[in-house]
């Protein structure tokens, strides 16, 4: 089929101030629309879903344009007759918002934004999401089975997919990024030295380190504190139950200081105040932070498996090799949780051709498509045999630190927020982690920090 590539000129003029988004991109907006012409090939009778044209916005980050590029020949080539049209710009969301004003919102959107002015968010509060629950219900695309069966436990059920948890899906998963404890495999085999299971074999490390070279136990991207909660909430999911997660995030009152939970926020005061916190990590921003866990100043740092990818050209210890550790448990054979995140997929509700944007969607997880997105991003779909479907594309440390699941006693931890109503200016996650510093400073206690968490969650719950 022929293909032309258009950057239209235009497409600025249409642009409404700016949008955080996934990968958060900057500058100005530059589109890509891959416009197919139609032949007469693609014109004559062909398969069902012959004559019928596909719009999709694709967000333009970290992943290019090769896997979509690729994703959108492949379905035309397997469904005779269609046409897809593709916009794809590091400022997707501000191209089509207008266009859904307009009433001609795409068929089918690959972005996930979660700031309160982002688009996602927005067709969310406004109910303007299709319910794509009969996808996943429905076979996958080898016909082997459900769909819903393939993908990794937790993520349909959790807000991120369910945003209004009526049993109905709304939002599809894309990738899978486990984090946790990011460690020098290297230097545990060097030293024999053990991954610690429990809050008190970690902090038992953290003494044997310092004395033998002096290295602190732990670090985090201090400025941005909102990367700990990598290690918070599946340390209270393992000391206090997945449910006194979902009652956090559902603003419950009494989530946050009830006794339990206030144990697991002294665990993490204890890492700071009794001398286990890399010195200067408040003020360090993430690259500074994981740097200086590569060069050998601290044992761990929480982080992802995009780490790896994200620090390629950084300095380190000689023999560096990337391995992620779950974050430990108060006693010995507790679960372990592993927060896992994920971008996400929708069809608005004004779609004008939903039955083919949800052919495209079963499409996406089908084998080769999570192939391809291995080999072109060395990363793994939100799907269960993502991992050896993409092994070969993988580095081996990436595909160890996806190994994390394979362990004893761990389990995936999908955690979502409900939504704030519009006319509330309370944001949860920011009252949760922004007084972080001072906790780490001693500043603050943990029982403050959990009574002004307490208090935020009251005005969540008054706007109601």
């Amino acid at each position: 089929m022929k293909r032309k590539v258009i950057a239209p000129l235009l497409i600025a003029a249409m642009m409404l101030g700016s949008l955080s988004a996934c990968g958060e991109a900057s500058g100005e907006a530059q589109a890509t629309v891959v416009d197919n012409e139609k032949t007469e090939e693609t014109a004559a009778e062909g398969g069902e879903w012959a004559g019928q044209e596909l719009n999709i916005a694709i967000f333009q980050g970290g992943y290019g344009d090769e896997y979509w590029n690729r994703m959108v020949e492949e379905f035309e080539s397997s469904h005779e007759g269609v046409t897809v049209n593709m916009t794809i710009s590091p400022t997707i969301a501000d191209i089509i918002r207008p266009q859904i004003v307009a009433g001609n919102a795409p068929d089918f959107i690959c972005l996930s934004d979660s700031s309160e002015d982002g688009l996602i968010l927005s067709l969310i509060k406004e109910e303007a999401l299709l319910d794509i629950t009969d996808v996943f219900e429905g076979q996958n695309y080898a016909g082997t089975g459900a769909l819903k069966d393939d993908i990794i436990d937790g993520f349909l059920e959790s807000t991120k997919c369910a945003p209004y948890q009526d049993g109905k899906i709304y939002l599809a998963p894309f990738n899978s990024g486990p984090q946790g404890l990011i460690y020098n495999k290297t230097y545990f085999d060097d030293n024999n030295l053990s991954v610690p299971a429990t809050w008190d074999d970690f902090f038992k490390l953290g003494d044997d380190v310092k004395g033998a070279d002096g290295r602190a136990l732990f670090t985090y991207q201090g400025i941005y504190p909102g990367y700990l909660e990598e290690m918070l909430w599946p340390a209270i999911a393992s000391h206090c139950g997945e449910d006194a997660v979902k009652a956090i995030t559902n603003y419950e009152e009494g989530s946050f200081n009830n006794p339990k939970v206030l144990e697991v926020l002294q665990k993490m005061q204890d890492i700071s105040t009794n001398g286990y916190l890399m010195e200067g990590t408040v003020g360090m921003n993430h690259t500074e932070s994981q740097s200086e866990m590569m060069i050998g100043h601290s044992v761990f740092i929480t982080n992802g498996t995009w780490m790896e990818n994200e620090m390629a050209d950084a300095p380190r210890e000689d023999g560096f090799e990337f391995a992620m550790a779950p974050i430990p448990t108060f006693a010995a054979g507790d679960t372990h949780y592993v927060m896992d995140s994920c971008e996400q997929f929708s069809i608005p509700a004004a779609a004008k051709n939903p039955e083919l944007a949800k052919e495209f969607l079963r499409f996406l997880y089908s084998d080769d498509s999570v192939k391809t997105f291995a080999e072109v991003s060395g990363s793994l779909y939100a799907t269960k045999t993502a991992k050896d479907v993409g092994k070969s594309s993988l580095s081996e440390a990436t595909y160890n630190m996806y190994g994390i699941y394979d362990e004893p006693n761990t389990a995936s931890l999908v955690v979502s927020f409900a939504t704030v109503p519009g006319s509330c200016k309370v944001n949860p996650k920011d009252e949760i982690f922004n007084p972080i510093t001072s906790v780490m400073n001693g500043e603050m206690t943990v029982e403050q920090w959990a009574e002004d968490v307490e208090a935020a969650f009251a005005e969540v719950r008054s706007s109601q």
